[in-house]
């Protein structure tokens, strides 16, 4: 009787670990989607670019706090089904969403004090998580710096992958 309880509660515990992904994907959803759902190239340029803009703000916020808890490949795993068909019905090009996507997931990795790599970091080097979190913070600045540049820029992204694909 007391194995079946012990599974019972880990059974209980695998349900609310779903449930809360599910909730998740809920809030990612009416958070995400609805602003590059309605993101339509005929629009106002502006009016496009700060719905674009605001959305992957918010996409940049949610791999930052899903990175806290989770490793890269798990937190692109978990989320790719439901952020793909919006990035794609939107009209974003996908390597350059390729691109960013995974700059942002490694940004999360190390965000200061709470970063998944951090805790493996200081597994390694045996120091205390303010250190390392403090030598981590200018690669934190630098990467902040580039999911900037890259949202502002897209070319910097796709300049090479279109240069490769010109010449076949």
């Amino acid at each position: 009787m007391r194995r079946f309880l012990d599974g019972l509660y880990l059974l209980c515990g695998a349900a609310a670990a779903l449930s809360l992904i599910a909730i998740g994907l809920l809030m990612l959803t009416s958070v995400i989607t609805r602003p590059l759902g309605l993101y339509v190239p005929g629009l106002n340029a502006y009016a496009g670019y700060a719905m674009a803009a605001s959305s992957f703000v918010a996409l940049t916020i949610f791999y930052i706090i899903l990175g806290c808890f989770l490793d890269g490949i798990s937190a692109v795993v978990l989320t790719m089904a439901v952020i793909e068909p919006m990035v794609k019905a939107a009209g974003f090009d996908m390597i350059w969403f390729g691109i960013f996507l995974v700059i942002v997931v490694e940004l999360a990795q190390i965000t200061p004090s709470v970063g998944f790599n951090l805790f493996v970091l200081q597994g390694l080097t045996n120091h205390d998580m303010g250190y390392i979190a403090r030598a981590s913070l200018p690669l934190f600045c630098m990467m902040v710096v580039a999911v900037v540049l890259i949202v502002a820029f897209p070319e910097i992204a796709t300049w090479l992958p279109e240069t490769l694909r010109g010449r076949s």
